[in-house]
């Protein structure tokens, strides 16, 4: 039995929401094929992430320098508690599904949040002689995004969602084995039911695919 994070990143409902509404067809698909396997859903936007903050750096540098954990200000204490609770998670979990819309060339700020609150050196990665070494290794990733522009193709290079988030799951040692994208909607509004529709068909070859591996 495996254990799958599908974290999403979108205020919006399933209903209006493409990105949404292609990942829950992924998700449906994934199930139907392994319905053992533990899904946690993880909706950003309905839970507290904390940010890394003054409060967070310096509880981080008093355990660092010896302190006990005991010894932090209460604050300090919850919020370090929170965060090591996200990443601990995140290392528990042997595959990701992320769902996000693009928003101003990259991702929405809670998901940056999120993946701030797991890339954490001696957690998901450790510092070498030869430099950064991923310790989340055989481990797979999805990312599902809707974009309403279009940007695979002359405006790739200003595409920072997908991108940024292939290069950070790299440098942990996560694999990301797929990206289902939607995009164009706001291009082509009259084809934006045909977009979806392409997109949830790729999502589910998609979700078959993880599920045999």
């Amino acid at each position: 039995m495996s254990k799958v994070l599908y974290i999403t990143a979108n205020p919006a409902n399933e209903e209006t929401s493409f990105s949404l509404s292609v990942g829950r067809a992924f998700l449906n698909t994934y199930k139907s094929l392994n319905p053992s396997d533990e899904i946690v859903e993880l909706d950003l936007y309905n839970m507290s992430i904390p940010l890394i903050d003054a409060d967070i750096l310096a509880g981080w540098g008093a355990l660092r320098s010896g302190t006990a954990f005991e010894a932090l200000s209460e604050v300090q204490q919850q919020k370090v508690a929170a965060l090591d609770a996200l990443t601990n998670q995140f290392v528990e979990a042997d595959s990701y599904i992320f769902v996000t819309p693009m928003w101003n060339l990259g991702l929405p700020p809670l998901m940056k949040a999120y993946i701030d609150t797991v890339i954490v050196a001696g957690k998901t990665f450790k510092y070498t002689a030869e430099g950064p070494v991923g310790l989340m290794k055989g481990k797979k990733g999805v990312h599902i995004n809707a974009r309403g522009g279009i940007y695979s193709g002359d405006l790739a290079s200003i595409e920072f969602g997908d991108s940024y988030l292939k290069t950070i799951m790299g440098f942990i040692g996560v694999e990301m084995v797929d990206s289902i994208v939607a995009e164009g909607m706001a291009y082509a509004p009259d084809k934006a039911q045909e977009i979806k529709e392409a997109a949830i068909s790729l999502s589910e070859n998609a979700a078959k695919a993880l599920a045999l591996k």
